[in-house]
């Protein structure tokens, strides 16, 4: 999924810490079987959804890592402004 210019500009700064709460926002939740620097998120409806984050502290995502994340929670440009994720 490709974004314009002025979204990348706002996501590449985007931390786990960043996504993780925006997930939250969205409704997911922590897989309680998942641990480490691995956690998985859950979110229950149609279709049920899973995600992984690999959890770094205070580290950014390279572009094409942050990309295949975005692709699989599946979210548009709208999702994230609803999720606070950019302006």
């Amino acid at each position: 999924m490709a974004f314009p210019k002025h979204v990348w500009q706002q996501l590449k700064a985007t931390t786990a810490d960043e996504i993780i709460a925006a997930l939250k926002r969205d409704g997911y939740r922590q897989d309680p079987a998942s641990a480490d620097a691995t956690i998985a998120y859950i979110k229950t409806g149609t279709p049920n959804r899973r995600v992984v984050i690999h959890y770094h502290p205070r580290k950014t995502y390279g572009p094409k890592l942050l990309t295949a994340l975005l692709n699989e929670i599946g979210w548009t440009e709208a999702d994230m402004r609803r999720v606070k994720l950019i302006k």
